[in-house]
């Protein structure tokens, strides 16, 4: 088994409009849409601003890695 992988700084929070966000979830139309229907990552919501906090999109990110060389 291999270590997780860190794509994001896990003491950072990004937005929506971060590039980075919108290279990995899409825009924030798509976003909006994995939100609802529960496939994100976990988020905050504070008013109507999204935050995301970087340690939330890692395990995200990891829990849904697939390794094709898995027995």
């Amino acid at each position: 088994m291999t270590e997780p992988t860190q794509l994001f700084d896990q003491q950072r929070t990004y937005q929506p409009t971060d590039p980075e966000i919108i290279a990995l979830l899409g825009s924030r139309e798509k976003q909006a849409q994995m939100r609802h229907y529960g496939r994100g990552p976990a988020f905050f919501r504070l008013g109507r601003k999204i935050i995301y906090h970087g340690k939330d999109l890692c395990e995200w990110a990891n829990a849904s890695r697939i390794d094709p060389n898995a027995t």
